[in-house]
């Protein structure tokens, strides 16, 4: 009787070393088996379609023995027939590093310290890379579909909600960017002296370095993370845009304006990208849409701003002549506010679940989601409810040839170095957009992005510039014209405004703490004149003549003295540096400020409409018929020959385009696979931003010169991108790849 034991002792102890070769733990691997069936049995939830593989591969790893008795009993005889403390410490004893966190261990069914266990595939190592991709992108489409079903199970809650008003303000500085440029160019360009070779280059500057930052920051978040890079890029832009209001120098300041383009330009596609990530396929839509009216809201803040600050002169300070602080820049502090508030909240939010399971984080990835699961159910008032997954597919990770810099190299050349090569791999990333099946889709994308974007921004330029023309054509009609004046010894110390003096004499008059607004004399002479603290807006003097004059603290210069006018025997002393310039003397500044005003608040009603519909009608004809209707729109601008009805076709415009916009937003994030999610989106927000600088210059060019091009050019763009857009495949059903 005592010989059986001993056969048996004897025959477990051989099986160790084999069981050991294939995993000699199935035993505790069953058990876990056990207890997670028996979790989902109880949370009514199956994610068994899921597990088929590691069944397959657990069978592969549980040996028979001939004598009927499984490996798995003989590692359980084993342990009562011998320690393990006796034979020295075994490796897989080891608590996984994640179990004291509640993590549950991942199994990707590879070996452990390189053997091969018995039925098990053939070593990726012999496998070429198109094998290696496609079995990829098979675990991609599955990782799509069960991640569906954790977001059902996570549920729509507080995290969600908390999300979203933090990547909100993220959009709501994008918004600010945008509209900032117009609101302070004329003041800009004015208080730093550009001369119109330079003005303008304001506007473009910006949009290019959006253009170049949208690339460069969406490509990069699928190489980073998404949190990690809109925090990068978010500070950036908050930091050069209040640096900016410091600087004096126009050179500087257009310097320090595209760095902050550069960093604002990730928000865009970065936010999509991230929000979407945390939503389910029947809330991603609708909640999209919300998230779109941040930018309408960042619009509003600007617009409110401007019309509230920039105009009060008496908001700034000097120090001397030589640094003025004006209420404009004041303004652009006051617009950094909402990039600096989203910096914070965002340090508080963890980074996109799913963009750590297709880098291969499990563990990272699963107690983040366990952490949308339990602050969901914690505001459902369901604390005790489970989050019941334990194991999520991840995504065969491919290895990637990379070029290592020499140790040897200065801090600067491997700064420049490690930029070179995150550029190249994001430009690999955006070929792969390219390729089929995603080729067709990616043009029609571009098409539509470049359209929509071409047709908006230009608009939005030639509203404003008409608007301007129409106010000063207004305004130049009620000039009043003197004609052959004599005045002799007279003080001036008042304004003189919108007023033309032709062949005028004035002699041993004074001109006193005056202004001189849009006035200009022609032909008109001045003998033994004094001009004291004397400050001149659009104003000139044209083939004049100064005879024994003196000039003290005024801003008469060569500039204002044209055509030829001469100056005798006068003296010019302490003159005015810098331009002066009031926005007083701006007599459109209200009104423009209140224009985009209410031009911005059109908006509101299609961004509600667009958010409660986008489910409902579908993305694709919402984009088409949008951008359809904002192109027939613009035919009725023929009629436009008032300042009233010009504001009353801004308005429809900015209220039928803002559908077109959201849905684009929405089809653009459904349609690229997670992994080049902010590629693709950069790549599109580039062309978002390159067509503005193409508008900005051809409808900048045809203000005043014609009605007919900038009418046509826009409804004929708008319309033939919303057919192309009809043609995109729908994305409503897409989960995300």
């Amino acid at each position: 009787m005592d010989e059986a034991p001993n056969n048996r002792a004897s025959l477990a102890k051989g099986a160790k070393d084999i069981a050991k070769e294939a995993k000699r733990h199935a035993a505790k691997n069953f058990s876990k088996a056990v207890d997670r069936a028996s979790d989902e049995y109880s949370a009514h939830r199956s994610y068994n379609r899921f597990h088929n593989e590691d069944e397959e591969e657990n069978h592969y790893n549980t040996y028979t023995q001939p004598d009927g008795h499984s490996a798995d009993n003989a590692a359980n005889d084993e342990e009562g027939a011998s320690s393990d403390a006796t034979e020295g410490h075994d490796d897989e004893d080891e608590i996984y590093e994640g179990e004291y966190q509640g993590v549950p261990a991942y199994n990707d069914g590879k070996t452990q310290d390189g053997h091969v266990a018995l039925g098990q595939p053939v070593s990726d190592s012999v496998k070429s890379h198109k094998e290696l991709e496609n079995e990829r992108q098979a675990d991609e489409e599955e990782l799509a579909q069960q991640y569906e079903l954790i977001m059902q199970e996570c549920g729509h809650g507080r995290f969600q909600w908390q999300l979203f008003f933090v990547l909100g303000l993220a959009l709501m500085s994008d918004g600010v960017e945008v509209f900032v440029v117009g609101f302070v160019l004329p003041s800009a360009e004015t208080d730093m002296c550009v001369p119109n070779s330079g003005a303008g280059w304001l506007g473009s500057i910006v949009y290019l370095g959006m253009m170049f930052g949208a690339f460069f920051w969406g490509g990069l978040s699928d190489k980073v993370g998404r949190k990690q890079c809109l925090l990068i890029s978010m500070s950036v832009n908050g930091f050069f845009a209040f640096l900016s209001s410091f600087v004096q120098g126009y050179s500087m300041f257009l310097f320090c304006r595209m760095v902050s383009g550069f960093g604002i330009g990730g928000a865009v596609p970065i936010v999509f990208s991230y929000f979407a990530e945390v939503l389910a396929r029947e809330k991603r839509g609708e909640h999209l849409s919300w998230l779109c009216m941040f930018w309408m809201i960042g619009e509003i803040y600007a617009s409110a701003m401007a019309w509230a600050i920039i105009p009060h002169y008496g908001w700034s300070f000097s120090m001397g002549s030589a640094y003025q602080f004006h209420s404009w820049r004041v303004f652009v502090v006051v617009c950094a506010l909402p990039c600096v508030c989203a910096v914070v909240a965002l340090t508080f939010m963890p980074e996109s679940p799913r963009f750590y399971l297709e880098v291969g984080k499990h563990d990272e990835a699963w107690m983040i989601l366990k952490q949308i699961h339990d602050t969901n159910m914690r505001a459902r008032g369901q604390p005790e409810k489970v989050f019941t997954v334990n194991r999520i597919k991840i995504p065969r990770q491919l290895d990637e040839l990379v070029e290592m810099e020499s140790e040897s190299g200065n801090s600067i050349s491997k700064v420049f170095f490690r930029i070179k090569s995150e550029v190249h791999g994001i430009y690999l990333n955006l070929m792969k957009c390219f390729n089929y099946p995603m080729q067709e889709n990616m043009v029609r994308l571009a098409v539509v992005w470049l359209t929509l974007s071409f047709g908006y921004y230009g608009l939005s330029v030639w509203f404003p510039d008409v608007i301007k023309h129409l106010q000063a054509d207004e305004y130049a009609s009620k000039v009043k014209i003197h004609n052959n004046e004599r005045i002799e010894s007279f003080t001036f110390n008042f304004t003189l405004e919108n007023q033309i003096h032709k062949n005028g004499l004035f002699i041993n008059d004074h001109f006193i703490n005056m202004k001189l607004k849009s006035v200009t004399f022609v032909d008109s002479t001045f003998r033994s004149c004094f001009f004291d603290d004397v400050t001149s807006v659009g104003s000139y003097f044209r083939n004049c003549t100064f005879v024994d004059s003196f000039f003290f603290n005024t801003d008469i210069d060569e500039s204002k003295l044209i055509d030829g006018t001469e100056v005798i025997n006068s003296t010019f002393t302490h003159n005015k540096t810098g331009c002066q310039m009031t926005f007083d003397d701006d007599y459109s500044a209200y009104w423009v400020y209140f224009i985009n005003f209410l031009g911005t608040l059109a908006v509101l009603p299609g961004n509600i409409v667009s958010a409660l519909l986008m489910d409902k009608i579908g993305r694709l004809s919402m984009l088409g018929g949008s951008m359809i209707l904002s192109g027939i729109s613009c035919f009725f601008l023929w009629f436009g020959t008032s300042e009233s009805m010009m504001i009353f076709m801004l308005c429809l415009y900015n209220g039928l385009s803002i559908s077109a916009w959201n849905s684009l937003d929405v089809v653009t994030t459904e349609s690229f696979p997670t992994v080049r999610r902010g590629t693709g989106f950069g790549f599109c927000n580039a062309l978002c931003k390159l067509a503005a600088v193409m508008g900005n210059l051809i409808f900048g060019s045809l203000v005043g010169i014609t009605k007919a091009v900038p009418i046509l050019m826009a409804s004929s763009v708008l319309v033939g991108g919303g057919l192309v857009g009809l043609r995109l495949p729908d994305s409503r059903a897409n989960v995300l790849m």
